[in-house]
């Protein structure tokens, strides 16, 4: 919780990479992976599941705003191949990290929020 005594809102989650429960621990081990667990408040975060979904969509969105932007820079510019290859490849890199890192903490987020569970029959 957070000092006022609320879950933090999606938006910190994603934005911050902090626990959706009490807003502060760290919600990544590594660069796109979730921690076992929260290290403030224990919340497991090994039941939550995001799956691959935002990577392809995000990779497909990226990619289409670099490939309009390199093209805008290749007819107005016409730097040599090295220069694209100098601005895009970091460029893709890194949004593709930092875009894929807000996506999937704010699907966790959601997912804690509205107790979301995988598919079971109820009798």
């Amino acid at each position: 919780m957070t000092q006022d005594g609320r879950a933090p809102s999606l938006a910190a989650v994603a934005l911050r990479g902090v626990c959706p429960h009490c807003g502060q621990g760290k919600l990544f081990a590594g660069l796109t992976s979730f921690a076992d667990r929260c290290s403030v408040c224990a919340l497991d975060l090994s039941g939550f599941n995001v799956g691959d979904g935002p990577a392809a969509f995000l990779t497909f969105g990226l990619g289409a705003v670099v490939v309009i932007l390199a093209i805008a820079l290749e007819l107005t510019l016409h730097p040599p191949l090295w220069v694209h290859m100098l601005i895009w490849i970091p460029v893709i890199a890194i949004g593709v990290v930092y875009t894929l890192r807000l996506a999937k903490s704010a699907l966790l987020a959601a997912e804690y929020r509205n107790a979301a569970r995988e598919g079971r029959i109820v009798r």
